[in-house]
C-alpha cells in the first residue's frame, strides 16, 4: 500500500505540474514542459564540502538546460534527513534519482520503493552499496586516484634526497565505497615501497580500519595527526602524508604547522589531496600542500545528465566499465572519467585554464 500511495501521489503531482505556470528563472520553459521531459530528484550529501555545492549547482544548470525539471536536496551528511529526501522525491514522482550517497548501505528500502514506482536510480560518484536496484554510476577512476597521490607523494619525497621517509597514511570516511578505492590505489604504489624500507609508517597504521576518517572530517584528520605527532615524532620528523582529500589534507596541514613545520628550518612534509578546492590550490601556491586531484565536476554532471537522458528516451546509455563496481549484490554499469594531478607545476593551465576558478579566485 505504501509503494501504491507513492505512485499514486507522484501521479498527482505530476497532473498538478501541468498546469503549474512558468518556472521562475528558468531557461524559457513552463513547468508543464519541464515535466514532459523529465523530473529529476538530486540528493547531495552535504553543503561543506565546496566540490557538493559545485556538483549541484553543475547538475541543476545542465539538467535544466535540458528541459528537465529539478529538486536538488543537501542532507548535511545526515543519514536518517538524506533517506527523508529520498523518499519525498519518490512521492512527488520523480522519473530520475540523481543520489550521491552519505553513507552507501543505507538505501536499499528507499530504492526498494523507486523501483516500484519506476523510478531509475543512478549512483553519482559515490556507489550505493548491498542494493540491486541501482540502475548506473557515474563517477572517476578512483583507484587511478589513490595511484596520482601516491605518485605525487614518492615524487615530493624523492625531490628531498634519498630515504628513507617516514609517512603517515590517511584515509577517508569508511562508510564511501570511493575511500577504499582511493586507499587501494595509493597503496599499489606504496606498498612494495614500505616492503623494501623505503617508506616507513612510524606509528604502524595502515589499513582503511586504523586510517580511515568518518565523514572525511578535516577536524578529526586534524586530531589523529596531532595524536600521531605527539606519540612517534617527538625525536623524529614527518617527511609526508598521504592524504585522500582537501578538506583533511588542510586539517593536516593546521596540525603540523601547530608544532613549527614550514616554519625555520623544518620543512612542511609532502602532504597530497584531492578535488581542487580553493583553499587547498591556495595553499599548493603558499607551498604548505604539495598536490591535489583534479576531478572536473562540470564533466561529471555533463556525462550524468546525457546518461539520464538516453534513459528516459529508452536508450542504453553509453558506459565504459562494467566489471570494477560490484556494489555486493550486481556489478553496476558505470562511467569513469579521467582524474587529473594538479600541483604547482600545472596548476594554472589545468584550473584558470579550464575555466573552473578565476585567476582573482586564486589570488
Amino acid at each position: 500500500m505504501k509503494r501504491l500511495s507513492s505512485v499514486l501521489a507522484g501521479i498527482a503531482f505530476g497532473a498538478a505540474a501541468t498546469f503549474a505556470p512558468s518556472m521562475p528563472g528558468g531557461f524559457g520553459m513552463t513547468a508543464a514542459h519541464a515535466a514532459d521531459k523529465g523530473y529529476v530528484g538530486i540528493a547531495m550529501p552535504t553543503k561543506s564540502s565546496a566540490r557538493w555545492i559545485s556538483d549541484g549547482d553543475s547538475m541543476v544548470k545542465q539538467f535544466e538546460e535540458a528541459g528537465y525539471k529539478t529538486d536538488l536536496q543537501y542532507a548535511e551528511d545526515d543519514i536518517p534527513n538524506q533517506l527523508s529526501q529520498i523518499e519525498n522525491m519518490i512521492v512527488k514522482g520523480v522519473d530520475v534519482l540523481v543520489i550521491a550517497a552519505i553513507d552507501g548501505s543505507t538505501l536499499s528500502n528507499a530504492l526498494a520503493n523507486a523501483k516500484a514506482a519506476g523510478i531509475k536510480v543512478f549512483a553519482y560518484d559515490r556507489l550505493i552499496r548491498d542494493s540491486g536496484d541501482v540502475d548506473y554510476y557515474s563517477t572517476f577512476d578512483n583507484f587511478k586516484v589513490g595511484v596520482l597521490q601516491a605518485s605525487s607523494l614518492v615524487d615530493g619525497l624523492a625531490s628531498r634526497g634519498d630515504g628513507p621517509y617516514n609517512v603517515e597514511l590517511f584515509g577517508g570516511s569508511p562508510d564511501d565505497n570511493n575511500a577504499y578505492f582511493f586507499y587501494n590505489g595509493a597503496m599499489s604504489v606504496l606498498q612494495p615501497l614500505i616492503d623494501e624500507g623505503k617508506v616507513v609508517i612510524k606509528s604502524g597504521q595502515t589499513g582503511m580500519d586504523k586510517v580511515g576518517t568518518l565523514r572525511w572530517d578535516g577536524a578529526v584528520a586534524q586530531a589523529r595527526m596531532d595524536n600521531l605527532l605527539s606519540a612517534y615524532y617527538t625525536d623524529e620528523k614527518v617527511d609526508g602524508v598521504l592524504s585522500p582529500y582537501d578538506g583533511l589534507s588542510i586539517g593536516i596541514l593546521s596540525s603540523l604547522k601547530g608544532v613549527g613545520y614550514g616554519s625555520g628550518d623544518m620543512k612542511m612534509p609532502i602532504v597530497t589531496g584531492q578535488d581542487a578546492e580553493l583553499p587547498s590550490i591556495k595553499s599548493i601556491l603558499a607551498g604548505e600542500q604539495y598536490s591535489t586531484v583534479f576531478k572536473d565536476t562540470r564533466e561529471l554532471a555533463r556525462v550524468t545528465v546525457s546518461m539520464v537522458n538516453d534513459v528516459l528516451a529508452g536508450k542504453e546509455p553509453t558506459v565504459n566499465d562494467t566489471k570494477t563496481y560490484d556494489n555486493g549484490v550486481k556489478v553496476v554499469p558505470s562511467y569513469l572519467l579521467e582524474p587529473v594531478l594538479v600541483d604547482k607545476s600545472n596548476w594554472e593551465g589545468i584550473i584558470v585554464g579550464s575555466g573552473y576558478y578565476t585567476a582573482d579566485q586564486v589570488k
